[in-house]
């Protein structure tokens, strides 16, 4: 998932998606040791977007503003 789409998202999601994904990232690191795994690309993609949310969580607990506001629209 891009970047911009987790900063629109609301913490509590943003915690549960990084569960999900620590969930998935356990799962593919067991089919890839198994030798089941056939795309390895998905792990390091995995690994990045647990960096994603990270990253977004972090600068949420710095600057608390940075919350996404519900119903506000984006300026182009």
């Amino acid at each position: 998932m891009k970047a911009n789409r987790y900063n629109e998202m609301a913490t509590a999601d943003l915690t549960a998606e990084l569960a999900k994904l620590k969930a998935k990232l356990f799962n593919l690191r067991f089919q890839h040791s198994a030798g089941q795994l056939k795309n390895t690309c998905e792990l390091g993609n995995c690994k990045k977007d647990i960096a994603r949310v990270k990253t977004v969580l972090r600068l949420r607990e710095l600057n608390p503003a940075l919350e996404p506001v519900k119903g506000a629209k984006k300026a182009k």
